[in-house]
């Protein structure tokens, strides 16, 4: 289902393949942020933008650290609507798919997570267990997906 609006409780589902490159997880980003939209969540709100982060940190993490080469990665985002007649959006659920399900993400203790604040690197999994109501890592037949959800207020 590629950016349809399926019956039932989704308001919205997108998925797609992407390079596994800098510019496969920008992408990835920026369609994100454009499916929000068409599905109600404006581009400038405070949801579009947490959503967009951690889309951006997941598919970074999964072009930086589950590319094999030749192999995509797989982003799946759905929308679930809350309860009642005017069922607005309440969870934003983010998965992304890679082909190294040897190399799980972890999350760093405070004090790692400190030392990595003055790199450039390392930080990524710190932003989505902050900002996630819940995340996780999910195996595959061949690789890994790492998934995280939003609560869209």
């Amino acid at each position: 289902m590629n950016g349809e609006n399926p019956p039932g409780n989704t308001l919205g589902t997108f998925e797609m393949f992407f390079t596994s490159s800098r510019h496969g997880a920008r992408l990835a980003r920026r369609l994100v942020v454009r499916r929000l939209e068409e599905w109600g969540i404006p581009r400038d709100s405070d949801a579009s933008y947490g959503i967009a982060l951690l889309a951006g940190e997941l598919t970074a993490n999964a072009v930086n650290h589950g590319h094999v080469p030749g192999r995509n990665f797989h982003l799946r985002l759905t929308v679930q609507p809350g309860p009642g007649a005017h069922r607005s959006p309440v969870t934003a659920r983010i998965e992304v798919s890679d082909a190294r399900g040897e190399r799980r993400p972890e999350l760093r203790d405070h004090a790692t997570a400190a030392v990595a604040h003055q790199q450039e690197h390392g930080r990524g999994l710190v932003l989505v267990d902050a900002l996630a109501s819940k995340w996780g890592v999910t195996d595959r037949t061949i690789g890994k997906t790492v998934w995280c959800e939003y609560a869209v207020e």
